[in-house]
């Protein structure tokens, strides 16, 4: 599940950075085709980060991002709030999502196997 929670927030935030890319492009000193070149670069970054949140590394590749989407503030103070309240929801995703895979496993761990219908008697044969 944690892998679900934090690719859903990757990819909320990669409209997020699309977005601000808009607002920057209209009032950053930066250069067009810079501002453009890293809001898109940041925007894929997490589209690709949301595919990878499964693999070993993968919340470390969307933790940096957290970070890098944060500092986007320098260019869009906006992005000071709207990045903070990015990162809150990661780490509770994370949060959420590490002890609902861990409350999963403790239940299917617990629970006995159910058994094979093939292994019990049809009662409607024996009549």
């Amino acid at each position: 599940m944690t892998a679900r929670l934090t690719a859903a927030t990757l990819a909320l935030e990669a409209f997020l950075v699309f977005f601000a890319t808009l607002v920057a492009s209209r009032s950053s000193d930066l250069a067009g085709g810079v501002v453009w070149g890293a809001g898109l670069g940041l925007a894929g970054a997490c589209v690709l980060a949301a595919g990878v949140v499964r693999r070993p590394g993968g919340l470390v590749v969307g933790s940096v991002l957290q970070v890098l989407i944060l500092l986007t503030g320098f260019w869009v103070p906006v992005m000071w709030l709207l990045g903070a309240l990015f990162v809150a929801m990661w780490c509770w995703m994370v949060w959420i999502g590490r002890r609902i895979d861990r409350d999963r496993a403790a239940w299917t761990s617990d629970t006995p196997d159910t058994p094979d219908p093939a292994d019990t008697p049809n009662t409607a044969d024996a009549a």
